[in-house]
């Protein structure tokens, strides 16, 4: 009777293990991407549904930079779940100093600084945190080194907070579980202000950052791809010594989204066109909202499109439909 509980045991434990194996890809050939930048940097890339990670430059993945304004997402957490501020609509005035960037120089809330990463705005929010609570958070929240030396309002810049590449993944896995020691009510309100791109067929919750470090300028894109039950995290990283590199705040974002289209990760997110179009005729006979819901129909559309037009087509003129859709 023990031999045989023990072979059970045995082999149960063993068909576990290789059920949850999680895999690793080194895709050194994505090089090219940052090449065409002319930026150093990593990429990592977290696919729950097969376990595995992809990633270029896995080495650098390990090391840990600036989070600079990608630390809005966990200091948006800290605000709200500290109650400092109330919700996303929570207006911080305008101190009326005009800053390089004119979107910052207005009154904002919580949704148009984390839209416009309105650095004034977060400043204040950490100074009414505190040193002492910010502190406490970030240990809960286990965000990076959890280091708040160098001001409760620069820390996050210039101070001593570093986060690598891979840490990145491993806070926006607990975020999207909602995994983190913050309430739900404080995990919802930022998983709405940080969506990037909400089309039909998949929503994008990202944050972009730039910052400075080592003689060199920090920039990162980081965040993840949802669509139904199919979510993939990305973090990249890129840094450049050339402080006149005019594609440095669009290399962030675009490399990322090139590396997505070579994976065709967008092509296993977005639904198949036939399903769209049998969407579409089931509901023939009610008329779109507007032109941003034309929009949206469009763009989970694959291939080529092209417009063909009528006398009536009077949509054609609304500024808010995008004919760049079409060929």
């Amino acid at each position: 009777m023990k031999q045989t509980i023990l072979l059970l045991t045995l082999t149960v434990f063993g068909l576990t293990s290789w059920k949850h194996k999680q895999t690793t890809e080194i895709r050194n050939d994505f090089k090219k991407y940052y090449d065409q930048f002319d930026v150093e940097g990593s990429f990592v890339l977290y696919d729950p549904q097969a376990d595995k990670y992809i990633f270029y430059n896995q080495e650098q993945s390990e090391h840990t930079f600036s989070p600079a304004s990608t630390y809005k997402i966990c200091n948006s957490l800290i605000g709200l779940e500290t109650g400092v501020i109330k919700d996303e609509n929570f207006v911080i005035p305008w101190d009326s100093v005009t800053r390089q960037n004119p979107n910052w120089n207005s009154d904002h809330d919580l949704k148009t600084a984390f839209k416009n990463s309105t650095v004034w705005y977060y400043q204040e929010l950490a100074r009414r945190v505190g040193g002492q609570q910010m502190k406490y958070w970030l240990d809960k929240a286990n965000y990076g080194n959890a280091d708040t030396s160098g001001g409760i309002d620069k820390f996050w810049l210039t101070g001593g907070l570093r986060i690598s590449p891979k840490q990145q993944i491993d806070f926006l896995k607990q975020f999207h579980d909602n995994q983190l020691p913050f309430s739900q009510r404080s995990l919802d309100i930022v998983k709405n202000i940080m969506i990037a791109k909400d089309t039909l067929g998949y929503t994008v919750r990202a944050k972009s950052g730039w910052g400075s470090q080592d003689n060199k300028e920090i920039g990162w894109y980081v965040g993840y791809f949802e669509k139904n039950d199919k979510v993939y995290y990305f973090s990249n990283c890129i840094q450049t010594a050339d402080l006149n590199n005019k594609d440095f705040a669009k290399a962030r974002i675009d490399i990322v989204y090139q590396i997505f289209d070579e994976l065709k990760i967008l092509n296993n997110i977005k639904d198949s066109s036939e399903n769209i179009l049998d969407e579409f005729l089931k509901h023939k006979n009610q008329e779109l909202k507007n032109e941003l819901e034309t929009n949206k129909i469009l763009e989970r559309l694959n291939g080529n499109k092209y417009l063909i037009t009528g006398n009536n087509d009077n949509y054609l003129n609304d500024s808010n439909f995008n004919k760049d859709l079409f060929i």
